[in-house]
């Protein structure tokens, strides 16, 4: 994709459109917490993305890591939209928008669908009291299902590190739920 955008980024900045707005609007929705946000978010990443490619030459276009460069421009505009701002509570959903389930077998007994809300809703909660340096990396891992190194690129961190703070937001979370689990 990027030897198109070298060569036409007028005619081919279309298709990284529709191949990664999806992509980045989820990954905002995670971060943000406000589908109408993670929107603009989204929005304002892309065009970022064309204006700068726009200025590139074509050998730097050819040579980009394009979904890591995006994404890094998704998390510097989500991080300009929250700086100051407390992050709200945000529900954990799929790329496709239907809402993550804790457990793989549905239950029709309403205790256990409000046990499942409920479990989602600490879950939720876990993941937004996270310091950021934590919540990104995790979300970028176990929600857009991201390797390290991309998350590494993204981040602009060593993979070590990158790994580092994705096992202790995963360990920051199991402190937090574990006790929830218990009673």
């Amino acid at each position: 994709m990027t030897a198109a955008l070298a060569a036409d980024l007028d005619g081919a900045f279309e298709a990284l459109v529709v191949r990664y707005q999806d992509r980045l609007f989820g990954c905002a929705l995670h971060l943000l917490g406000d589908a109408g946000a993670a929107e603009e978010a989204a929005q304002d990443a892309l065009v970022r993305a064309y204006r700068a490619l726009a200025r590139y030459a074509p050998e730097r276009v050819r040579d980009l890591a394009l979904r890591p460069w995006l994404y890094r421009i998704l998390l510097n505009v989500v991080r300009n939209r929250v700086r100051g701002k407390r992050l709200v509570f945000t529900p954990l959903l799929r790329p496709d928008g239907t809402p993550l389930e804790l457990a793989d077998q549905p239950s029709g007994r309403p205790e256990e669908i409000v046990e499942r809300a409920d479990a989602a809703s600490s879950l939720a909660a876990a993941v937004a009291a996270l310091p950021d340096r934590l919540r990104t990396p995790l979300m970028l891992r176990h929600i857009d299902g991201l390797p390290y190194a991309e998350i590494a690129a993204i981040l602009r961190q060593p993979v070590g590190t990158v790994k580092v703070y994705v096992h202790r937001g995963v360990s920051r979370l199991r402190e937090v739920l574990g006790p929830m689990e218990a009673s």
